[in-house]
């Protein structure tokens, strides 16, 4: 399972295997861009590092934040395009995308949907039994995004 936390300036991925019933943490970190660099060769950046990550690691699917529409509109375009650039990159590989939202992955993780930044560091820490929460607050989410797609699949019952 690949999860991403689509952003311009960082995207951040985890990826999680699951298996012998628990999960276990494959890595993560985050996709950094230049804020110089013109918004195209940013989304090419994005899209170029996520190919890479598919083609290393192999996903059955791919989980990413639904967009929130905050206050900020011009925050919430530049995290369109950003996802926009992930969704690319998986399609073009044929990998399966599921969304979710902020709220749904917090409860996944935390069991409540309002848990703070920090209490998903904490608990997707636990729940891959790492040494110490992801550093950045964005590998954590795409930790995080990982574990509820998971959990998800776990729930679904073969017909």
């Amino acid at each position: 399972m690949l999860g991403i936390d689509p952003g311009t300036a960082s995207t951040g991925f985890g990826v999680v295997r699951s298996g012998a019933g628990r999960l276990e943490a494959v890595s993560g970190g985050v996709i950094s861009t230049d804020a110089a660099d013109p918004p195209e060769r940013r989304l090419a950046a994005i899209s170029a590092s996520i190919d890479a990550l598919i083609a290393e690691h192999t996903p059955d699917a791919l989980s990413v934040e639904d967009i929130f529409f905050g206050r900020n509109v011009r925050t919430a375009f530049a995290v369109g395009q950003a996802r926009g650039a992930v969704l690319a990159a998986a399609g073009a590989r044929d990998v399966p995308c599921f969304a979710y939202t902020p709220q749904a992955v917090k409860l996944a993780v935390c069991g409540h949907g309002g848990a703070r930044k920090e209490q998903v560091q904490q608990m997707v820490a636990a729940l891959l039994a790492l040494e110490s929460p992801p550093a950045s607050d964005h590998a954590a989410d795409a930790l995080a995004l990982a574990i509820c797609h998971a959990n998800q699949m776990r729930n679904v019952v073969p017909t």
